[in-house]
C-alpha cells in the first residue's frame, strides 16, 4: 500500500523531457558551429580528448537527481503497519433561536448571525465529538442529526434564518425535548448548548431543563442581544424599510431576558455565558468540554503510512556529489573502450 502525499508535484517531471530536447538542441547548434568552422575529422584531432560519451553520462546524472528531488517533493508513502485508532469525545446538540427577535441589531450584525458566529467558532475547537443542530421558534425544528462531519454542518448553520420555523415565539421547552431525542446512546456524554435572547420563552422550560437533567444531559445557555434591547427590522432587498409594531403602532422593543437562560441552565447543572464576545463563548465551552468524560464511539484499523521522501533525496544528492567530478575528459578506460569508434 502507497500513497503519494503532494501528487501535484509530479507535473515537475515533465520539465526532464524539457531539458534532454534543450541538451539535444544545443548539442546540434554545436555540431553546426563546427562544421562551420573546418572540417569535423581536423577538429576531433584538434580536441583529442574531448569525449562523446561524457555530456550525455552527466545529463542523465543530472536528470536522476532532479527526478529523485522532484519524487521528494511528492513525499511518497509506504503503509508498514496497520494500528486501531479509537475516536471519542462528546455528542453536542446547539439549538439555536430562529425567532423574529432575533434579527434585532443590538448585537452586531445581529443576534442570530452573532449566534451562528458563535456556534462556528465552538466548532473549529472541536476535535472527535459529535454535533447536531435544532433551529426553533414557537417550535422546534431539526436541522441536522448528530454526525462528526463538521464541514456540512457549518454548510445547514449558514442556511439557517428566521423562515426555517413558521411560527413565531421562543419554545425553548420544544428545543430541549427535540435536542434530548438526538442522543441515541445512552453510554455518550451529552451536551446542549442553547442560543437566544430568552424572550418569550414560554412556560414548561424548567420541566423540560429537568428532564435533561434526568437523562444526563448538561445544558449550557448562551444569551445573545442586550438588556437595553433593539427594535426588530423590517427588511426589503437587504435595506432597512421599517421596524416592527405591535398593534397598536408602537415600534417593538426586544431585549435580551438573562435570567431565564440562567435558570434554565441551573437546573441541569450547567451554566450560562453571555455572548457578546465569540472567543469567551467558545472558551467557556472548551473548559465545559474538557471536564466532561470523553465516550469511545467508534474504532478502526487503519494502515500507517511512512514517509519516504529521505530515500529520493539522498540518492538525488549523492547524484550530484558524483556528477562534479564527472569530468568532460575522456578516461582511460573508456577510451580503450572506444564505445563511439572514436579511434582511428
Amino acid at each position: 500500500m502507497y500513497e503519494l502525499d503532494e501528487s501535484k508535484y509530479l507535473y515537475l517531471l515533465g520539465i526532464i523531457p524539457v531539458l534532454v530536447l534543450l541538451f539535444l538542441l544545443n548539442l546540434y547548434w554545436q555540431r553546426k558551429k563546427q562544421r562551420e568552422f573546418g572540417d569535423l575529422d581536423l577538429v576531433k584531432k584538434l580536441t583529442p580528448e574531448r569525449s562523446v560519451f561524457k555530456p550525455a553520462l552527466k545529463l542523465v546524472i543530472l536528470m536522476l537527481a532532479l527526478a529523485g528531488i522532484i519524487i521528494a517533493l511528492v513525499n511518497p508513502k509506504i503503509g508498514t503497519k496497520i494500528e486501531t485508532v479509537k475516536r471519542e469525545g462528546v455528542d453536542i446538540v446547539f439549538a439555536v433561536d430562529v425567532s423574529k427577535s432575533m434579527l434585532a441589531e443590538d448585537m452586531a450584525p445581529n443576534r442570530l448571525e452573532k449566534a451562528k458566529q458563535i456556534v462556528s467558532q465552538i466548532i473549529n475547537q472541536l476535535g472527535t465529538d459529535r454535533i447536531g443542530i435544532v433551529g426553533y421558534a414557537g417550535s422546534a425544528y431539526p436541522v441536522l442529526p448528530i454526525t462528526g462531519d463538521y464541514s456540512v454542518a457549518k454548510m445547514f448553520l449558514q442556511s439557517m434564518n428566521t423562515d426555517i420555523v413558521s411560527s413565531q415565539g421562543t419554545a425553548i421547552t420544544d428545543a430541549l425535548e427535540l435536542s434530548s431525542s438526538f442522543f441515541d446512546d445512552p453510554q455518550t456524554s451529552k451536551l446542549v448548548i442553547l442560543i437566544s435572547d430568552g424572550e418569550d420563552h414560554g412556560e414548561g422550560s424548567g420541566e423540560a431543563a429537568l428532564k435533561l437533567k434526568e437523562k444526563g444531559i448538561k445544558l449550557i445557555t448562551v444569551g445573545v442581544g442586550t438588556e437595553k434591547g433593539g427594535p426588530i427590522p423590517l427588511k426589503a432587498n437587504g435595506r432597512v424599510e421599517s421596524f416592527k409594531r405591535d398593534n397598536e403602532g408602537n415600534v417593538v422593543v426586544t431585549k435580551l431576558y438573562p435570567d431565564a437562560l440562567k435558570a434554565i441552565a441551573t437546573a441541569t447543572k450547567g451554566g450560562y455565558v453571555y455572548g457578546k464576545n465569540t472567543r469567551e463563548v467558545s472558551d467557556y465551552v472548551k473548559n465545559a468540554l474538557d471536564n466532561m468524560e470523553k465516550t469511545e464511539f467508534e474504532s478502526k484499523q487503519m494502515a500507517v503510512y511512512e514517509p519516504q521522501y529521505q530515500w529520493f533525496l539522498g540518492a538525488a544528492f549523492l547524484l550530484l556529489f558524483l556528477e562534479v567530478f564527472f569530468l568532460e575528459r575522456k578516461t582511460a578506460w573508456i577510451r580503450k573502450l572506444n564505445l563511439f569508434n572514436e579511434k582511428e
